[in-house]
């Protein structure tokens, strides 16, 4: 008999092509460019908070969302990214718009010294453990004169050499190249062998390191640009308001509120923080004179979207009308020959 012909067979991996999602983006960031020109000082504001919120969700989601690392203690970066720009800026007069890359370049130092402890914990003592981080800086700060203690900084005395005009405008733009950047660097992150390694990492350790994954350098990595991130969402966010102090800068209620939009809005996509960032200022504008009640009214809300949409609600849209628009997921194709 003929021998019967063998056919190799090889497996790749490709990324679905990017469809609308980053020229979306890219108008939107020319659109967004020119808004100070003529937007009011009050929507600037809206729009710095907004902004800074969506670089700590992106930053936040990374983590948990595409990693698997729940984290309960990202104000920890939050209150050393902004600590960072306060002190920097008073102790040496740099200018505060500068100041704010140095805010996240603190936090990623306090990240990677921090990450040999902090990733000997697993599972729900990894999230303790970086609450218990922020809470040692915050008692920290609090004892500590330099800091302002528990009187906390302003930076009145600063951003008196700025022209008034360009005060909230300067920040605005600073938040709108941090969140473009962010979004960007996670997609492409994400749609890169790394980001596949990311993927196999957070579904299963154990399978990711019998192939070859570096988990130790996997998660470092991605913990300090997310402690990066953090780091200059925080400094915008409290250059925003020129004051701050160690009780709300490192309470634990700023990652009760990441956790929130990027439930809402849809763990794990780059879509989802998008959604429930807008939905939650939505919600806080809409609701906010009716006090207690519109903590409670988020509580529900939070509790109805796990219950009915576990997806968040770009999931649901994405499953509904079959939208992606950073597509990051991977397919595996065999090939013949």
């Amino acid at each position: 008999m003929p021998d019967t012909p063998q056919v190799k067979s090889s497996f790749s991996w490709q990324i679905k092509k990017p469809i609308a999602g980053p020229i979306i983006l890219a108008l939107a960031a020319v659109f967004c460019a020119v808004f100070p020109l003529f937007g009011s000082t009050g929507t600037l504001r809206l729009m710095n908070e907004i902004m800074a919120l969506m670089i700590m969700a992106q930053a936040w989601n990374l983590l948990a969302g595409f990693t698997g690392f729940v984290s309960i203690g990202q104000q920890a970066f939050i209150g050393i990214g902004a600590y960072g720009l306060f002190v920097t800026s008073i102790e040496t007069g740099l200018n505060p718009f500068a100041a704010v890359f140095l805010g996240g370049l603190a936090a990623a130092v306090v990240g990677i010294l921090s990450a040999p402890a902090l990733f000997r914990l697993r599972g729900p003592y990894f999230a303790i453990g970086t609450w218990v981080l922020a809470e040692l800086f915050r008692i920290v700060i609090l004892n500590t004169q330099k800091f302002g203690s528990g009187s906390g900084l302003t930076l009145a005395r600063v951003i008196k050499t700025i022209p008034r005009e360009y005060r909230t405008s300067g920040t605005y733009w600073v938040a709108l190249f941090l969140t473009v950047f962010t979004i960007f660097l996670v997609y492409f992150l994400l749609r890169s062998r790394f980001g596949l390694a990311v993927r196999t990492v957070r579904d299963n350790e154990a399978s990711a390191e019998s192939v070859g994954v570096n988990i130790l350098r996997i998660k470092f990595i991605v913990f300090i640009i997310s402690a990066f991130l953090t780091g200059c969402a925080g400094a915008i966010s409290y250059l925003n308001t020129m004051f701050i102090n160690p009780y709300a800068t490192f309470s634990v209620e700023w990652s009760a509120l990441l956790i929130f939009v990027v439930i809402i809005g849809g763990i794990g996509t780059i879509e989802g923080p998008f959604i429930g960032v807008l939905f939650y200022f939505f919600l806080r504008e809409t609701l906010s004179d009716f006090g207690t009640w519109y903590i409670i009214a988020l509580g529900l809300v939070a509790i109805a979207m796990m219950l009915f949409v576990p997806n968040g609600l770009w999931g649901m849209v994405s499953k509904r009308f079959n939208i992606n628009l950073f597509p990051t997921g991977a397919t595996v194709v065999m090939k013949k020959g």
